[in-house]
């Protein structure tokens, strides 16, 4: 009964079936052979292999050597804690994209709330993920702000998006890296104007089709989305009729 409770614990901490009773069964035996963890742990020699090898990538298992015969050892239980300490570090990581998906207004909610640069970076790959070809993406923001926050990853996605066909219009407060970003409309599928050099934003604003996004560049960096139809269509406004009181030469 108590092998059993020890096989189930062992699958809870992410083993297999079989990596728990050949881990058990090695436990049990000490040093030994493939044939005698096999037979131990119920299973064929040619399977215990290939759990064997597995078990070994995350040291569980090593080997020794003695003459001419591989024995087969279990490394110390307390490595077990060592994984589950990686797989929570693991989970860190994973949760701030988690916590982005988290609509904490539940199913039915027009407003969602990102807290942290993971989980807005996150957001971002969301948006050209779910406009289309063709559809406008609108901007208003401090470039030089924003690039900032992660220059590899946001030249990464302005590159992304040009290649999807999404239609991007950008007003910009005007700066050195908004200049320099304005070389690159064609290639990048953008057009942009700039806004005056002392406009002060500290969020950078997105309109597209489906949801307006504001976001914070200084600290604490967020994000708050709205989904609200009637907020979208002001918004979408309100950027046409700036965009069309400044001069394309600007």
């Amino acid at each position: 009964m108590r092998k059993q409770q020890i096989l189930e614990s062992l699958k809870e901490l992410g083993l297999s079936e079989n990596e728990a009773a050949v881990y058990q069964a090695s436990l049990a035996s000490g040093p030994t052979t493939v044939l005698n963890i096999a037979k131990t742990a119920g299973i064929k020699r040619t399977t215990a292999y290939s759990v064997i090898e597995d078990l070994m990538k995350p040291g569980l298992m090593t080997i020794e050597v003695k003459g001419f015969k591989k024995l087969y050892s279990p490394a110390s239980p307390e490595k077990l804690e060592n994984i589950l300490e990686q797989r929570k570090q693991d989970f860190q990581k994973l949760l701030p994209e988690l916590s982005a998906m988290y609509n904490l207004k539940g199913g039915e909610s027009f407003l969602k709330y990102y807290s942290g640069l993971p989980a807005v970076k996150f957001l971002y790959n969301s948006l050209i993920e779910e406009v289309r070809p063709g559809e406008p993406y609108d901007v208003i923001s401090d470039s030089t702000q924003w690039y900032a926050l992660d220059r590899k990853f946001f030249d990464d996605f302005i590159e992304r998006r040009g290649k999807m066909g999404i239609k991007t219009r950008l007003l910009l407060q005007d700066s050195p890296i908004a200049r320099e970003e304005k070389k690159y409309e064609r290639q990048h599928n953008k057009t942009i104007k700039f806004l005056p050099a002392d406009s002060g934003f500290d969020v950078n604003l997105v309109v597209t089709p489906y949801k307006v996004v504001v976001h914070q560049l200084v600290e604490p960096v967020m994000a708050i989305i709205i989904e609200t139809k009637s907020v979208i269509h002001l918004h979408q406004k309100m950027f046409e009729l700036i965009w069309n009181s400044i001069s394309e030469s600007s």
